[in-house]
């Protein structure tokens, strides 16, 4: 198994150094799910609600948040994102939106915080954008995917 690489020898937390790394091109993708009640479904699809455009609200907060992770998630890097893509799939047989964010860079260490920070992000807006309806909306699933590029290459969960 690998070793953690936030922890020095001594068992200390430090910010991984990768001043000797190569900038490549790095890519991470995650995903989630919102399940919810139909109803809140169709009032979030319906482009209608008093706060404005539900899912468009929710995409620029998982940009803005993929930006921010290093303000977020302590010890992450930096970076500058070359790339950053928040898609939403409604699914109305299971009554839930399904959540994709892909984030790109060219730098010396990978982006998969990133990625998912802009998942959740995106998550946690729909749900505030929509609990005034359904308070039982449920964040589920947020996973990696898939990441390329790094010393540790290419990871995939799953065929897309």
């Amino acid at each position: 198994m690998t070793e953690l690489t936030h922890l020095d020898p001594e068992g200390r937390v430090r910010m991984v150094d990768v001043s000797d790394k190569q900038s490549t091109l790095r890519r991470a993708l995650a995903t989630g799910c919102i399940s919810m009640q139909p109803q809140t479904l169709q009032h979030i699809l319906s482009g209608q609600g008093k706060k404005g455009n539900v899912l468009e609200t929710a995409r620029i907060a998982g940009i803005m948040a993929a930006k921010r992770t290093p303000d977020i998630i302590p010890l992450c890097h930096p970076l500058m994102l070359t790339g950053i893509r928040v898609d939403f799939r409604p699914d109305t047989e299971n009554n839930c939106i399904h959540l994709e964010a892909e984030v790109r860079t060219l730098s010396p260490t990978g982006v998969e915080m990133e990625a998912l920070t802009a998942v959740s992000a995106a998550a946690l807006t729909l749900y505030d954008m929509a609990k005034a309806v359904d308070k039982t909306m449920e964040i589920s699933r947020i996973r990696l995917e898939e990441k390329e590029g790094g010393k540790s290459g290419t990871f995939t969960r799953r065929s897309l």
